[in-house]
């Protein structure tokens, strides 16, 4: 069976795991739910543009949905022991 593997800073995962155990699931179920979405949305051109740019973007910034995710140099500052859960969930 072929594998993808995803690769998750600390508070992307923290905000993966709270969601997936706010509705008593496993992270994966919830990683492959968004891909279930994401593929049955596949043909609408904005997904496939934020498929690209989000791809072809630097790692630097955390996403919006993680926890602490308030612009680079904000994050920077931050504590990494008690980051600020995401304002998404």
């Amino acid at each position: 069976m072929p594998v993808i593997r995803i690769h998750l800073e600390p508070a992307e995962y923290d905000a993966v795991e709270r969601f997936a155990s706010g509705l008593k699931v496993s992270p994966e179920a919830v990683a492959y739910s968004a891909l279930n979405r994401l593929m049955l949305d596949a043909r609408d051109p904005m997904v496939k543009a934020d498929v690209v740019q989000t791809a072809a973007a630097p790692r630097d910034n955390p996403p919006l949905w993680s926890d602490s995710a308030v612009g680079r140099h904000g994050h920077e500052g931050r504590s990494h022991e008690n980051p600020e859960p995401s304002r998404y969930l």
